[in-house]
């Protein structure tokens, strides 16, 4: 079994800063892609950025510039740094990673989610 636990949501005036953590354990052979997303209230799950077991990154349009997503593949867990949040920024926030278990299987994981808030 493979869980997910992310930490580090809160609430953050406009212009602060966040850092997401997402650590994985359990049975894992490797885990390839990493990523973040997030549900604000009446809309849809929408990604926020991935990032590849060999380092490269996409971006939603929206947190180009502002958001960086890293990875540490030895402690098993993906980051996202969150700068200069806007309140359109506010939501629950999920990782995602692609985890092989194990010799020929592999699978979507997901974390509990942590609420991010950005207000004054």
């Amino acid at each position: 079994q493979v869980q997910l636990v992310e930490s580090g949501g809160g609430l953050v005036q406009p212009g602060g800063s966040l850092r997401l953590s997402c650590a994985a354990s359990g049975s894992i052979v490797s885990i390839n892609a990493m990523g973040w997303y997030r549900q604000a209230p009446g809309k849809e799950r929408e990604l926020v950025a991935v990032i590849t077991r060999s380092g490269s990154t996409n971006y939603a349009d929206s947190v180009k510039g502002r958001f960086t997503i890293s990875r540490d593949n030895a402690k098993k867990t993906v980051y996202l740094q969150m700068n200069s949040l806007k309140p359109e920024d506010t939501a629950v926030y999920y990782c995602n990673q692609d985890v092989k278990y194990n010799i020929v299987r592999s699978a979507q994981f997901w974390g509990q989610g942590t609420q991010v808030t950005v207000s004054s």
